[in-house]
């Protein structure tokens, strides 16, 4: 007799948590991020919430995904945390953003971006970190650089979009040093890139 009612509640707590498999909403779809969305399109898109997105993706940074990333949009709960690419090092200075215009912001990153190794990529966050404590909004006191990886208008054009942003410091980088690995040892040793 025990062992039915053991049976019974067993098969009870199953059916209470079946809202989430493997790691994704039973209810919600999986899209890919595509280059120029960013969350906010992606919310309206799906009728939701860019906060919701990001509650059930674990996304700490909302103004920074990847091409090819994969959310969870829809109802139904949290999902379970399921693995990050290996590039989805975040900037946890978010905030240093103003709140009015971080809806602005687009977050597609370069296709060579978001496939560089994890190295390259805490390479490439370090910079971030260090030249503007990862504001795509930042301006020197001199109001000479701008942006996330401090640099000039003339190599930005008056584009200080996100998307502008990233284009323009991996193409510098790579001209100039070859590697975002490559960048951050020069700033390490000259305090510059």
């Amino acid at each position: 007799m025990k062992k039915n009612v053991l049976k019974m509640t067993v098969a009870t707590l199953v059916v209470g948590v079946t809202t989430v498999v493997g790691g994704h909403l039973a209810d919600a779809q999986t899209i890919n991020v595509a280059q120029g969305d960013t969350l906010s399109k992606i919310a309206s898109e799906n009728n939701t919430t860019v906060d919701k997105i990001a509650q059930d993706n674990n996304i700490s940074n909302i103004n920074l995904i990847y091409v090819g990333q994969s959310l969870e949009v829809g109802e139904g709960g949290t999902a379970v945390p399921a693995a990050q690419p290996a590039s989805t090092t975040q900037s946890t200075q978010a905030s240093q953003a103003p709140a009015n215009t971080q809806s602005t912001y687009t977050t597609e990153q370069s296709q060579s971006t978001s496939t560089a190794s994890s190295s390259e990529q805490q390479a490439k966050e370090w910079i971030a970190q260090k030249e503007s404590g990862g504001s795509y909004s930042a301006v020197s006191s001199t109001g000479k650089y701008i942006g996330r990886y401090q640099l000039t208008n003339s190599y930005l054009n008056g584009d200080y979009s996100a998307a502008n942003q990233e284009r323009v410091a991996d193409s510098y980088v790579q001209s100039r040093y070859g590697s975002w690995s490559n960048a951050k040892a020069h700033h390490e040793q000259y305090g510059w890139y």
